[in-house]
């Protein structure tokens, strides 16, 4: 299964590279310049009341909506490493445009409130794009769109069809994708919709119990994003053609309940999401798709938060997986500082912290039998320099990860 694990972890470090990129080239800066001309143009000269009173004021909103989108994302610890200041000056730029149309409404002539009003959105896409050029969420125009409109994903069918076609021995030329509503009896955590991809060999050999891998993504994502931005069935497919339709199962499972919960895959105040992974997605992918239970046959590849999943759920529950990839993760469940994250994760419980950091559940355990794991890590070199492990401090860190230096 390792092979595969490879696969999938390549396409967790980048999607499709086709298509009108968002990341680099012309687009970006043209959305961004476009939305400083407007923001310009909606607050023009005007009078002296507007330029001493309102402006001022609406520049006050400006710098008070930045402040409060800092505080907001610290608080909650949404980010391992510091968000880039240009996704706090469009923050605070939409704010001033927002302000703007709503004080100077009265002064304005119709030409400047229609200014005005394409300013506040072109601000807010603006900003979207200084955060997707921190995360590197949405590759392109095509990845954005597909998910905004939530169309169908690659592959995607539904579970009546892959039941008829396995019993009538129909086998696909390639995979098939299956949204799942997986119970959370053990757990009562409040997930998403999950999917399954199903590779041709289990079509084709229904007395072969196949092996399985999880993938748990990043902090801000969906369960489909590893299948709509990551193209991971398209990556899946090329592997199980070059080997005779062979392949595992792989399962995208919810490990936040909601966009931007940060659980680290900890059961705890935002959701007992170990167990909702550990007790209720194991079982259910285990006795509904008939996959093999044997711990060597399932495996978890993360990336970032899902990364550090990959490991701490490994380590904590070794006799359930055997192997782990790890992309761009952190040494542990990271949601701030250690004080900030055993408040935040464990709700000031630092037993529960000890009891979840893979250091610490290393050590506790002892030397482990049949675990095999991979970290992958970011290819930019460290902002400081190559420097000995020892004197590598957080000022080094590349990447959401944290840990690339």
């Amino acid at each position: 299964m390792g092979d595969a694990l490879r696969v999938l972890a390549a396409a967790a470090e980048g999607g499709p590279r086709h298509g009108l990129s968002l990341l680099h080239g012309w687009l970006p800066v043209t959305i961004q310049v476009v939305a400083a001309v407007l923001v310009l143009g909606a607050i023009g000269w005007r009078s002296r009341r507007w330029r001493l009173l309102w402006l001022p004021i609406a520049g006050a909103a400006g710098v008070g909506t930045a402040a409060w989108a800092h505080w907001y994302v610290d608080s909650q610890g949404l980010a391992g490493d510091p968000a880039p200041p240009e996704l706090w000056a469009w923050i605070g730029v939409a704010g001033l445009a927002g302000a703007v149309l709503v004080l100077g409404w009265s002064s304005a002539r119709w030409r400047r409130r229609a200014v005005s009003m394409l300013a506040v959105p072109l601000c807010v896409l603006s900003a979207g794009v200084a955060l997707n050029l921190w995360v590197g969420y949405f590759p392109n125009v095509q990845t954005a769109w597909n998910e905004l409109t939530a169309g169908p994903l690659p592959d995607e069918t539904d579970m009546a069809t892959v039941t008829a076609m396995r019993q009538h021995d129909t086998v696909p030329a390639h995979g098939a994708v299956v949204p799942v509503s997986t119970p959370a009896d053990a757990s009562h955590f409040k997930h998403r919709t999950e999917y399954v991809y199903l590779p041709p060999a289990w079509f084709a050999s229904p007395t072969v119990k196949l092996p399985t891998v999880m993938m748990v993504g990043g902090e801000f994502n969906t369960p489909a994003d590893w299948l709509r931005t990551g193209n991971a069935a398209a990556n899946i497919d090329a592997f199980a053609a070059s080997h005779g339709g062979d392949a595992p199962v792989f399962v995208f499972v919810d490990a936040g309940g909601s966009f931007n919960n940060d659980t680290e895959c900890v059961d705890g105040p935002r959701g007992d999401v170990a167990d909702h992974l550990t007790n209720d997605v194991v079982p259910y992918i285990v006795s509904t798709f008939d996959v093999s239970a044997s711990r060597a046959n399932w495996g978890i590849v993360g990336w970032s938060m899902g990364g550090t999943c990959a490991v701490d759920l490994t380590v904590m529950h070794a006799n359930v997986f055997g192997s782990f990839v790890d992309v761009a993760g952190d040494m542990g469940p990271n949601a701030g500082t250690k004080s900030q994250t055993i408040k935040r994760l464990f709700g000031g419980d630092a037993a529960q912290w000890a009891a979840y950091d893979p250091s610490t559940v290393i050590t506790r355990h002892g030397p482990y039998q049949g675990i095999a794991g991979w970290f992958a890590i970011s290819s930019d070199p460290p902002p400081h320099g190559i420097k000995p492990a020892a004197q590598i401090g957080e000022e080094d860190a590349v990447g959401l990860g944290g840990q690339d230096a």
